[in-house]
């Protein structure tokens, strides 16, 4: 496992950090009071935020699970979050038990648990990096002492891009990471829009601003943006609970309202 020694990690529990809110929305425990407490400012803002992170972890088992059926035997997911089974590389490896899964994450909880992540089938292989995602030329060096940069991999970078502002470079680090992988390899996001109650959009990132961390929601336009010079897979941007519902896990939501958020799987040509 490259990165720090799990032994030698400090986390900072004195302000709420996505991956551990994340946890706490799909209902697990490692997480702390600082983290519900945001968590639960948000669910005043739209009371279904656990909803959008059960339909997200769907989307993202979906997704995985189409690309190993295409022959897609590699594969990055920056923006790890917490073990939550079953993970991308247990549903990578149960159509493709060969399958090579490289995880990235920059929260030290997460490393506490990187045992998890590397439970791998003995034909496989898995691996944890510890490091920021604004930092893609660190993450692509370590990636390469597992996979084979000459051979197609799914860069997933879900629920990660909303957190990254333009001005910080959220373009710039698609393209980088992207411009690095061979033809034949897909990009897979996921994020949260505004585009169905603004208003609570930007009482969210208000929120977020308070907090000393980013929230970025983006249009279904923004987000396809992302993609430029790839080949979108049918049925293109959608939001996360349409994409290939016939892949099975569709999360039932109450109510008749999109749960507000997009996601794609595009090709590099």
């Amino acid at each position: 496992m490259t990165g720090r020694d799990p032994l030698a990690i400090e986390i900072d529990t004195s302000k709420p950090h996505p991956a551990r809110m994340y946890d706490w929305f799909l209902g697990g425990k490692d997480n702390y009071p600082v983290d519900e407490q945001m968590a639960r400012q948000l669910l005043k803002l739209d009371a279904r935020g656990r909803d959008m992170a059960r339909v997200n972890r769907a989307f993202m088992h979906r997704a995985t699970r189409w690309l190993a059926e295409r022959g897609v035997r590699q594969f990055l997911d920056i923006g790890t979050g917490i073990p939550t089974e079953p993970n991308l590389h247990q549903i990578a490896q149960r159509t493709a038990p060969d399958a090579r899964v490289v995880y990235c994450d920059n929260d030290p909880i997460v490393l506490a648990h990187a045992a998890a992540l590397l439970r791998s089938t003995p034909e496989g292989a898995t691996e944890y990096i510890q490091a920021d995602a604004r930092k893609p030329e660190t993450i692509l060096a370590e990636a390469g002492q597992v996979l084979d940069f000459g051979q197609p991999i799914a860069l997933s970078l879900l629920a990660l891009l909303h957190f990254i502002d333009d001005e910080d470079g959220a373009a710039e680090l698609v393209e980088k990471l992207v411009g690095q992988l061979p033809s034949g390899s897909y990009l897979v996001l996921s994020h949260t829009t505004g585009d169905f109650d603004p208003e609570g959009a930007a009482r969210a990132r208000a929120l977020y601003k308070e907090r000393g961390m980013t929230l970025r929601p983006r249009s279904r336009a923004e987000l396809t943006a992302f993609f430029d010079g790839l080949e979108l897979v049918e049925p293109g941007v959608s939001l996360s609970a349409d994409w290939h519902p016939e892949l099975g896990e569709v999360i039932d939501v109450p109510g008749d309202e999109p749960i507000p958020g997009y996601a794609g799987v595009a090709r590099k040509p």
